[in-house]
């Protein structure tokens, strides 16, 4: 064991659902059957986090709760049935929760309840506290070992010399990922991807790019555009212009286009592009829906009937998708060390301070706002 589990930890708490946080001691969780305790060593924060724990978004979940999301970590203490995992391996936990015997029932631990009585019961259970804490239950299938050696030593040593903090970008990595093979996205297609200017869809920029495909970003930014387009030759950009036929044009100058990728969030409720897209497509193209919209869209029914245009949603992704992505990041064929920057590191008190700069810093390429509890 890294070292006796001290019988209190701190941990940053909702104990009213839409009220202010609170930093306090509590009893630190002890392993059982089917799960580890993790020693948290640093834990992405999401640009809208405010907008979650001030019932904005009017995300479901219960209270009191350990807030928090995905987390880089040290396996602190197993439980019995732990058959990998060894006490000080470094592991990436996944949120993504999903029942042992009901795939359908999921949760983001300390962020959503997910849909339905299922994920209630897992939100409300064993898997209620997150990871803005110094020590974090979770369960055996969610966590993911890490080569440490390869990651984060030096080049010159065979590493790829990440800094243990900018891994908290698989986070914003792994729903796009799922979005553009949920669509079966192949080496020289052509993607639009959309907006592409935020942090999930600058991410699925990087993504894409690792795939093989070309990229057509579109976003309203045009210095966010621009920044896009020094990834490489295979980045072109569209303006979003709030006018259907004008973005359709400047999509199709780049002739046949396979798939498009939509990640918008809910203030893009009216966007143009979500129509242009579709009709810029190819015959026989593909859509992912993976934004954040809270109202149906009108699509141009005829045009997706005649092209033969399949549409797919998805919410999250799978533990194999974990492993896939975490394969291009451990090979450097997919390699952000360079692109990937921590622009803020805060201790749990400073919370209010670091949900502002997540939500002014973290929509940017590549910059990532982090607890380091």
């Amino acid at each position: 064991m890294l070292s006796e589990l001290p019988p209190t930890h701190k941990a940053l708490v909702q104990e009213v659902y839409g009220q202010p946080l609170i930093v306090k001691r509590l009893p630190t969780p002890q392993p059982s059957p089917g799960s580890a305790i993790i020693k948290i060593l640093y834990a992405p924060i999401v640009s809208y986090m405010r907008d979650v724990y001030n019932g904005k978004r009017k995300y479901p979940y219960p209270t009191p709760i350990v807030i928090g999301t995905s987390a880089i970590g040290h396996v602190a203490a197993i439980g019995p049935d732990a058959t990998l995992l060894k006490e000080g391996d470094m592991v990436y936990f996944d949120c993504a929760i999903r029942g042992r015997d009901d795939n359908s029932a999921m949760i983001l631990m300390g962020l959503a309840q997910g849909f339905g009585e299922g994920s209630k019961k897992l939100m409300e259970g064993e898997w209620r506290d997150a990871t803005y804490a110094e020590f974090a239950k979770v369960p055996l299938e969610n966590l993911f070992p890490l080569d440490e050696m390869r990651l984060c030593s030096s080049p010159a040593d065979g590493g790829l010399g990440y800094e243990p903090q900018q891994l908290t970008w698989i986070l914003q990595a792994m729903v796009p990922y799922r979005g553009l093979t949920n669509i079966g996205l192949q080496p020289g297609e052509t993607v639009i991807i959309a907006p592409a200017t935020g942090g999930f869809g600058s991410s699925a920029v990087l993504i894409a790019l690792a795939m093989g495909a070309r990229v057509i970003a579109m976003g309203r930014n045009i210095e966010a555009l621009e920044t896009l387009k020094t990834l490489g030759p295979r980045v072109e950009t569209v303006q979003m212009v709030g006018d259907v036929a004008q973005e359709l044009s400047s999509l199709r100058k780049f002739g046949k286009i396979d798939a498009f990728f939509d990640i918008s969030p809910s203030e893009a409720q009216n966007s143009t592009h979500f129509k242009a897209c579709i009709l810029s497509l190819k015959h026989e193209g593909r859509v992912s829906l993976m934004g954040g919209l809270l109202e149906d869209l009108p699509i141009p029914y005829r045009f997706v009937m005649r092209y033969d245009i399949t549409i797919k949603g998805k919410w999250m992704y799978s533990r194999a998708d974990v492993h896939a992505l975490l394969a291009l990041v451990s090979t450097g064929v997919l390699n952000v060390r360079e692109i990937v920057k921590v622009v803020g590191t805060f201790e749990l008190e400073e919370w209010e301070q670091a949900f502002d700069v997540a939500e002014a810093q973290g929509r940017k390429l590549g910059q990532m706002v982090i607890f380091a509890p």
